[in-house]
């Protein structure tokens, strides 16, 4: 089933689209909160506070990242179904 944007979007259509995006960033919250929990259980409480710091700084840095992989992706996935013959 090909999904043009002109479509109209369902809610089951768009929960499609979004749910790799809403999965990716459940699994990277859960790694966090697992990274601080080992921290601050075995290495104590003031690496806990830098891992706490640190961590915003690297979403920030991973985000951009994200973007650009999710953009060009469609990029890519537009460009191949254009040379496609119909």
């Amino acid at each position: 089933m090909q999904i043009q944007l002109s479509d109209h979007f369902t809610y089951g259509r768009l929960l499609r689209f979004v749910f790799p995006s809403i999965l990716t960033m459940f699994f990277s919250t859960i790694y966090s909160i697992v990274d601080a929990a080992f921290v601050s259980n075995f290495v104590g409480k003031t690496s806990f506070a830098a891992v706490n710091l640190v961590m915003p700084v690297l979403m920030l840095i991973a985000a951009p990242g994200v973007m650009m992989g999710a953009g060009g992706e469609f990029l890519s996935q537009a460009t191949r179904l254009d040379a496609l013959p119909s």
